[in-house]
């Protein structure tokens, strides 16, 4: 199993999907929450992301797609 720590940024309006819940369901990848921050600008989530390398590509291949930027972060805590 790997582990990747990615900052997800969303836009101002973003939609309501449940976009961290549906990347663990739907690419079963177990996410840790590491820090976050919302308002009405937009948003930000660090997460740890747990799984096969293939399944993490494709969930931030996913989230990028429905309007999420992902960013690398360092790997130490």
């Amino acid at each position: 199993m790997a582990k990747r720590r990615v900052m997800l940024t969303f836009p101002p309006g973003f939609s309501s999907e449940p976009i961290v819940y549906n990347i663990g369901q739907q690419f079963n990848i177990v996410i840790n929450i590491r820090r976050a921050a919302l308002t009405e600008e937009g948003g930000w989530i660090e997460v740890e992301l747990e799984g096969e390398d293939e399944d993490i590509e494709t969930g931030i291949a996913w989230a990028i797609s429905k309007g999420a930027r992902a960013e690398p972060t360092s790997e130490e805590t």
